[in-house]
């Protein structure tokens, strides 16, 4: 490995150590209100009634109160997408166009997916509980995957995360010890 690709290797996994030191609230500090004032832009067109408290996640919409919890933003699903992009050896314009693609994805699925569950709470929607866990657990889940397997087909990325940073930190071992 070149002097250049060392420095990238050492960059990429600091910016993921302050993140995790920081607990996500780097994170949470972005998309908490942006991911609000999305939502809140998009209920506001179909409920003329719907009110929203000044500094906090909470909506008040046809005698339902809304409140966007962490859990909501989904600040650990940003990380791991990131996780996963910063420990995949690729070029800074690649990188930076991965990153793009699935922060702006992820935002514009979970704004969708926060919208479309407020519709569902305020109609009384007899599943809402069931489905709400479900696409929590699994759609979350499911969701992250996707994006990540899009973001490989769509940037042709041919390294494997972690596992490629491991391999070439070997070979320059072995290459070492000759």
């Amino acid at each position: 490995m070149n002097y250049k690709g060392l420095i990238s290797l050492l960059a990429r996994y600091l910016i993921i150590i302050i993140i995790a030191l920081f607990n996500l609230s780097i994170i949470y500090l972005i998309f908490t209100p942006i991911t609000t004032f999305i939502v809140k832009l998009l209920l506001k067109i179909f409920y003329s009634d719907m009110h929203f408290f000044s500094n906090t996640t909470t909506f008040y919409i046809s005698g339902n109160y809304i409140n966007l919890i962490p859990a909501c933003i989904a600040g650990a699903a940003y990380y791991l997408l990131l996780l996963l992009n910063l420990t995949t050896p690729m070029d800074i314009k690649s990188r930076t166009k991965s990153i793009l693609f699935l922060v702006f994805s992820f935002l514009i699925l979970n704004v969708i997916r926060i919208t479309i569950f407020s519709f569902l709470f305020v109609s009384g929607f007899q599943y809402f509980d069931i489905a709400h866990r479900w696409v929590w657990y699994l759609g979350s889940t499911f969701l992250v995957v996707a994006l990540w397997f899009t973001n490989i087909f769509i940037f042709k990325v041919k390294s494997i995360p972690f596992y490629s940073d491991i391999i070439n930190i070997l070979k320059d071992v072995k290459k070492g010890k000759r």
